[in-house]
């Protein structure tokens, strides 16, 4: 088995709970445009793509929207709606325990809005490199950010894992050859199923880091 040497996560549905408030947060741009609620559907996948991709998305019904919503979404404080994200109960610990001698790093189609989630929730120096969706011309599931992040460190594809939580990481692990656990999605195909940060621990990957935590 190749040496464990990296892991990447993403950040929602992975670090956090935060689809209530991805839900309240594009509720709100359709609100004030005067649109109707989000529907299940859009909440889906809004958890799963940029803003950049889910406000056209959002607003295929009304396109004349789009360039306002994307002007006022620019000025809109995001920190209200930090209030409605979770964050894994065991999340501090696991990074407490990786790094090192793992190296850590995030990959998210978040944007503009994760430096104050990185911030709030003091996580900023839990990893070593953070790629978002601003930071990559092509976001997930395009592989470009992995590639950032592996390049970044010299290590191989076989020799980090991503965890993540939608098909689109699947497939953006996959475009790598990057291991994936998938963390609380058992219909997802991955090398691994986890419900939590403390389960993640237990794989057979992080063997090395588990002996020289005990």
């Amino acid at each position: 088995m190749t040496a464990l040497k990296l892991v990447v996560l993403d950040c929602d549905g992975v670090m956090f709970d935060s689809r209530e408030a991805n839900r309240a947060y594009y509720g709100h741009l359709r609100e004030r445009f005067g649109r109707p609620p989000l529907t299940e559907d859009e909440v889906a996948f809004v958890h799963a793509h940029p803003a950049p991709e889910s406000v056209p998305f959002l607003f295929r019904a009304w396109p004349q929207d789009v360039d306002g919503v994307n002007d006022y979404r620019h000025t809109l404080d995001y920190t209200p709606f930090l209030r409605q994200m979770a964050i894994e109960p065991d999340l501090r610990e696991f990074l407490e325990t990786v790094r090192p001698p793992l190296l850590t790093a995030i990959s998210t189609n978040r944007t503009s809005t994760m430096a104050a989630v990185l911030d709030t929730f003091d996580l900023r120096r839990h990893f070593d490199l953070v790629v978002t969706a601003l930071d990559v011309e092509r976001p997930k599931p395009h592989p470009e950010a992995l590639l950032r992040i592996i390049s970044r460190f010299g290590v191989l594809p076989e020799e980090g894992v991503f965890v993540g939580d939608t098909q689109v990481d699947v497939d953006h692990a996959a475009a790598v050859g990057m291991p994936l656990i998938a963390f609380r999605s058992p219909e997802l195909k991955a090398a691994y199923h986890v419900a939590s940060f403390g389960e993640v621990l237990k794989l057979p990957p992080f063997a090395a880091v588990r002996g020289q935590a005990g």
